[in-house]
């Protein structure tokens, strides 16, 4: 139902600041949850961010005050401004359309992914 392209990745210093931008096609994006995950090398893909469909958000505790995710429906768009960069945020950023509690699983969608690495 819905295709995610993520951008906005690249190479920043410690203390920067990075925008995560996931562009979503398809149908019905304003009543999915919408989720930011990452994996760094060695380790498992862990959730970061979620915003539910009436704008409420959640963060990982490594995140929080650090961590915006926002969404924009009329242009299904979802973001992420990362500041305060720290090397251990280094990691594949991944976009995730969640339809859990009123769709099937296979109308999940994940993007390909963005390369953030923060290092001096």
């Amino acid at each position: 139902q819905v295709q995610l392209v993520e951008s906005g990745g690249g190479l920043v210093q410690p203390g920067g600041s990075l925008r995560l931008s996931c562009a979503a096609s398809g149908s019905l994006f304003s009543i999915y949850y919408m989720h930011w995950y990452r994996q760094a090398p060695g380790k498992q893909r862990e959730p970061v961010a979620t915003i539910s469909s009436s704008g409420k958000t959640n963060y990982t505790d490594s995140v929080k005050g650090r961590f915006t995710i926002s969404r924009d429906d009329a242009k299904k768009m979802v973001y992420l401004q990362m500041n305060s960069l720290k090397p251990e945020d280094t990691a594949v950023y991944y976009c995730h359309a969640d339809p859990t509690g009123w769709g099937p699983a296979r109308l999940a969608s994940w993007g390909q992914g963005t390369q953030v690495s923060v290092s001096t």
